[in-house]
């Protein structure tokens, strides 16, 4: 064992654990003054390479532990003069055991801003650039460590070795797109999922033949990074029990993959089993793409855990007042980070590029994307750096980039989001639109027009084309779509909020009846089963417009087979049945299934429901023809709530058209049909008013219509006819 002559002082630690550094080193131990990048843990043939950024620091201490165990077993101190360049300490250690898991110790002296530096040695802290985090392997943990650790949290080295084959990113275009949201945990965490290993990397491998029997070509999987999940110190008051962080919207570590999504506790288990999980997805055709936070972090306000950030330079991480140290919160969760220093935007492309060069995924989803285009005084910027840069690198230059394009703060972009081109956006007009429209709200056939073309009034101006938004009805935070025909109001009592949290506005209609509907509830002459059937319709109603409409469209997971939250319309904390996927309604809603299956081969068997906004025009003048009940005659009026659409396009020499009827309104009416060339004739694809298998045809099996001059159309009902 030897260290170099400049090696820093190493100081034994853990007195009556039986172990020392003996323990986890061999005869070619050695310390020396290693190199400032990269950052983070390098492994490299002659040990490992340790670098961590603190501008305002003065001393660092590196901190080992041996693989599992529960005490540092050594810590070295590190010497400003030789393991300091710039603002960057750093530290080569040879000869050290493989899965060694590390830390640091941070501090500054005479530190008289104790409120804007809050630094506190008695922690040992997560390496923001730590590919793996040990000691949360298992969901829910939250023992808090003797030596000062929060959650027995740490960093961890592990190899990256990978037989990646010949996998690269699929790069499916965004118009080929078709996104399904769904949670890691939650979607084969229930018995019934019929996996082998619940609610793990694992099972979600096993539900691959489901997904691309769906038709879905991506998978946006929220938060799989390292998060807190029992930082919420509510209580369920229907049972008592604890609640959860359970979407895992509190980051703590931006490179590692949830250890507790492994199905293996293995050291480093995560990492080789998520890429497991993209190599399996892409041999299938399908993409991942993963939801990001890079807006806060797990170490919430002034009253939070100190767990990285904060403890290694919280006036270069967070936006804070620069007088009274407290965090600038628009983000709703307690702090900011500071993403236009020019350290974090480092650090966050560094992030991103590692997730797609490393893991191999195929695009982000960033979470409150807004805070991102927040100046370092919390401002609004006219040209974001961050943004630009991360629109304009060139390793993320085929990467799906896709914004939530508000903040907590009242910030709202959707449509004006900077793009320089690159960036797409949730387009929530898109579902409050829609969302109004079915509910039968007047004066938005107009609305609906345009969300059917792809929202030209919002992007076409931009320079953008239809391909530039996510098309969406539901997504994770709010109603599921069964609830959203079912609830007229949130039900979010479990929260343990006094029903205080979520959404107060989720423009829904229950059909005549709130919640579950039981016939003894009911007045005379009001039907369950009425109910029930026009709740399944307005499901069909919903879907219809969604895969119909220009953009990229996605799907809530479950939503396809009728998944319900009973009411909950903000279920972050619930970590049970209530957000797990309920797979026993494959069978009990097979029929809704199958609609949403034909739907999505519908829309891929018709590209020219995808095409840009003058693809068609440029193609054919005629190409986009409305229609009212009379043919060529909408009706734009307040109190119209129907609309008609015939889309033209030619098909290998020969014409097809497209007929889309929707109507809103509470009354059937006869829609006059547009005339078609000679052998043509209408075919019935889809009408929702049929019960199953009459909703939706079989390709090929489309029924001709008896009467090709018009079609009657039932209330709140939609309608597709195919002309071939």
């Amino acid at each position: 064992m030897k260290t170099s002559t400049n090696a820093p002082n190493i100081k034994q630690e853990s007195p009556g654990t039986g172990r020392n550094i003996l323990d986890i080193v061999n005869d070619e131990f050695e310390i020396s003054r290693g190199t400032p990048l990269p950052l983070g843990a390098t492994l490299l043939r002659e040990g490992v390479n340790f670098a961590v950024y603190s501008s305002n620091a003065t001393s660092v201490w590196l901190v080992l532990y041996e693989s599992g165990g529960d005490k540092p077993i050594v810590e070295f101190p590190l010497d400003s003069r030789f393991n300091r360049t710039g603002d960057i300490w750093h530290v080569r250690v040879r000869g050290i055991a493989s899965n060694i898991e590390y830390g640091y110790r941070v501090d500054r002296d005479n530190n008289t801003e104790k409120h804007i530096h809050r630094f506190d040695r008695s922690k040992v802290l997560v390496d923001p650039y730590a590919r793996a985090l040990s000691g949360r392997e298992k969901w829910g943990c939250t023992d808090s460590e003797s030596d000062g650790s929060v959650c027995g949290w740490r960093s961890l080295v592990v190899e990256d070795q990978f037989d990646w084959e010949f996998d690269q990113p699929l790069n499916i275009p965004l118009s080929q797109t078709i996104i399904y949201e769904l949670h890691v945990r939650g979607f084969t965490r229930n018995e019934n999922s019929g996996v082998s290993s619940l609610g793990t990397y694992d099972g979600l491998i096993e539900k691959i033949p489901y997904l691309k029997e769906l038709g879905v070509t991506a998978v946006e999987l929220l938060p799989i990074n390292e998060f807190s999940e029992t930082d919420n110190d509510r209580i369920n008051p229907q049972t008592g029990e604890p609640l959860v962080n359970y979407w895992g919207y509190h980051s703590v570590g931006f490179f590692a993959p949830k250890a507790s999504y492994a199905s293996s506790t293995g050291p480093g288990a995560q990492v080789v089993e998520f890429k497991q999980l993209v190599k399996a997805f892409h041999k299938a055709g399908i993409e991942v793409i993963l939801d990001v936070v890079f807006n806060h972090t797990a170490e919430g306000n002034q009253m939070g855990p100190t767990i990285t950030f904060r403890g290694l330079d919280n006036s270069v991480y967070y936006l804070i007042d620069s007088k009274s140290g407290e965090y600038h919160n628009y983000t709703g969760c307690g702090n900011t980070l500071n993403c236009n220093h020019p350290v974090v935007r480092d650090m966050i492309l560094d992030c991103l590029r590692y997730w797609v060069m490393e893991m191999h995924v195929d695009g982000f989803r960033f979470d409150l994307a807004s805070v991102l285009g927040r100046g370092r005084d919390g401002s609004v910027l006219a040209n974001p750096p961050l943004l630009e840069r991360i629109a304009a690198d060139p390793v993320l230059r085929n990467t799906k980039l896709i914004a939530e394009a508000w903040d907590a703060a009242g910030l709202y972009q959707v449509g004006t989001f900077p793009s320089w081109g690159r960036w797409a956006e949730w387009n929530a007009r898109f579902r409050d639109d829609v969302r109004s429209f079915v509910k039968s709200d007047p004066g938005m056939v107009s609305a609906l027009a345009n969300r059917l073309m792809g929202s030209p009034d919002m992007y076409a101006g931009q320079g953008q084309t239809s391909h530039s938004h996510i098309n969406f009805v539901t997504c994770h935070d709010g109603f599921t779509l069964r609830d959203l025909v079912t609830y007229n109001k949130k039900h979010n009592e479990n929260n343990g909020e006094d029903s205080l949290d979520g959404c107060n506005s989720n423009i829904s209609w229950n059909c005549g009846h709130e919640g579950i509907v039981n016939q003894l509830d009911l007045p005379f002459g009001q039907l369950a089963a009425d109910i029930e059937k026009l709740r399944h319709r307005q499901v069909r109603n919903f879907a219809s417009i969604l895969l119909l409409s220009r953009g990229v469209p996605m799907i809530l997971a479950g939503d396809e087979f009728g998944r319900t939250q009973k009411g909950n319309n903000n279920a972050y904390c619930q970590d049970n049945d209530l957000s797990w996927i309920d797979w026993s309604l494959t069978e009990k809603n097979a029929d809704l299934l199958r609609f949403f299956r034909l739907l999505i081969r519908f829309r891929k068997d018709h590209p020219v429901l995808t095409h840009g906004f003058t693809d068609l025009a440029e193609r054919n003048p005629a190409a986009v023809v409305w229609h009212g009940v009379k043919s060529e005659k909408p009706d734009w009026s307040s109190e119209s709530r129907s609309l008609a659409v015939q889309i033209s396009d030619m098909n290998n020499g020969r014409r097809r058209d497209i007929f889309i009827i929707a109507n809103a309104n509470w009354k059937a009416f006869r829609f006059q049909l547009p005339s078609l060339d000679d052998n043509c004739r209408w075919h019935r694809v889809i009408d929702t008013m049929l019960e199953s298998p009459g909703d939706i045809s079989e390709p090929g099996a489309e029924p001709i219509l008896d009467l090709q001059s018009s079609y009657k159309v039932g209330p709140r009902s939609v309608v597709v006819l195919l002309g071939q």
